[in-house]
């Protein structure tokens, strides 16, 4: 199997990858905001390499699924993840998700992975519990940072996408990055596939969404990764937390490492997953 789609009870369309042997240990791949699965090259060429059936889809509104203008949220993202995994008949999976993929998988697990179907979760650089600032979230961010994003989203998303790349996404904006232009330019090209709806709408989902009572329910054992010098989604309020929240959960840290760790550093990231996978 290569790549394909299925079709959920909405009509969407979810585009996927699926590479290697059915009957290998399946790895899904649950990518960030705008991207798309091709976000996790580096992770599927590795573990594809490694013995793995690895699995990727485009969430819906991003890359080559559906551009809906509805159902841009988190139950509606693991519906369909549940929905793909119904049609692949996956078992013993392991799920990882950047990002606001992490909370898709947080939710996903929660909501689905009782009884057996997963055996274990990873959230990189991820989003839960909730970034928003509340008063339960003292440490949050603001609403007017994601009021900022959806605005220049509207006024110009080619080159808002392009200025999130070469900023604070890799931390190319930091001094002496080794800056890659062609990593910038595949981030924009990923995200200009999408639809800008979704896109707007996937805003609300990945910073007000509460994971907390997802992570409180999960039983199966899982890694949260965080670079220390994280832009996007600050390591403070994310992943000691959820780690904290979590029954099982193993917290790691990278000092220095960027958001979009696992392209700017596959050699650093690739093996604490496998270490991961196969404990």
């Amino acid at each position: 199997m290569s790549s394909s789609t299925i079709k959920t009870k909405d009509g969407t369309e979810i585009y996927y990858k699926d590479w290697g042997p059915k009957t290998a240990q399946p790895i899904v791949f649950h990518h960030g905001w705008p991207l798309s699965g091709d976000d996790w090259d580096g992770q599927m060429m590795f573990f594809l390499g490694q013995g793995f059936r690895v699995i990727a889809h485009d969430r819906r509104g991003h890359g080559r699924s559906s551009q809906t203008d509805t159902g841009n949220e988190m139950d509606t993202y693991a519906a369909d993840v549940a929905a793909l995994a119904a049609h692949l008949d996956l078992k013993n999976v392991i799920h990882v998700g950047h990002s606001t993929g992490g909370g898709e998988v947080a939710r996903y697990v929660a909501q689905y992975g009782g009884g057996g179907p997963v055996a274990k979760a990873v959230l990189i650089s991820a989003v839960p519990p909730i970034m928003l600032k509340t008063p339960a979230n003292p440490g949050g961010l603001p609403i007017e940072v994601f009021d900022g994003f959806r605005a220049a989203q509207v006024a110009n998303r080619a080159q808002f996408f392009r200025d999130v790349a070469a900023g604070p996404f890799y931390g190319f904006n930091r001094p002496g990055a080794k800056v890659s232009p062609a990593v910038v330019d595949n981030w924009w090209r990923q995200g200009m596939m999408g639809g800008t709806k979704a896109h707007y709408d996937c805003i609300k989902a990945f910073s007000e969404t509460d994971f907390t009572e997802d992570l409180k329910k999960i039983d199966v054992p899982v890694l949260v990764l965080h670079g220390e010098d994280d832009q996007i989604v600050p390591i403070a309020d994310s992943a000691p937390l959820s780690a904290k929240l979590l029954k099982h959960g193993t917290l790691k840290t990278y000092p220095g490492l960027p958001h979009g760790m696992c392209t700017t550093h596959p050699e650093v990231i690739n093996p604490d997953l496998l270490a991961f996978f196969k404990a």
